[in-house]
């Protein structure tokens, strides 16, 4: 029973950890809608020309560029448009295989002696059947 409590309040904390990874890059807006007058108020760059009607959109822009290169992964290297890949290249030299023929020399010729003998031993050889 403990098992199966523990493993309830695992699942709840993976959601909850899902949950916000979902929802991060909407808290700028959710932070705009509910701070809508003092953004346009005090953060607005363009607060001096009404005829703009901007709002706070600008802060709103700038929050929401801040989230996105925040979520960019880190790996160290700066995006390139396109990749080039460098192949290096070195021909091989031709070969081939020319026959090659010992000179068969006639004045050095031995004759070949067999010095091998055998002898055929029809008896086996037994161990003793008692150590003294």
């Amino acid at each position: 029973m403990r098992l199966h409590v523990y493993f309830c309040g695992v699942k709840k904390s993976i959601l909850i950890v899902v949950f916000l990874i979902l929802v991060r890059p909407v808290l700028p807006v959710a932070d705009y809608i509910i701070n809508y007058d003092y953004i346009t108020r005090v953060l607005c760059i363009n607060k001096a020309k009404p005829m703009l009607h901007c709002n706070g959109k600008c802060h709103l822009m700038k929050e929401l560029a801040k989230t996105a290169e925040q979520d960019k992964p880190l790996n160290g290297k700066k995006n390139h448009p396109a990749e080039t890949e460098v192949l290096f290249f070195q021909p091989v030299a031709s070969f081939s295989f020319k026959a090659f023929i010992y000179p068969v020399n006639k004045d050095n010729t031995t004759q070949y002696s067999n010095l091998y003998s055998y002898i055929n031993a029809v008896g086996v050889l037994h161990p003793p059947t008692y150590i003294s």
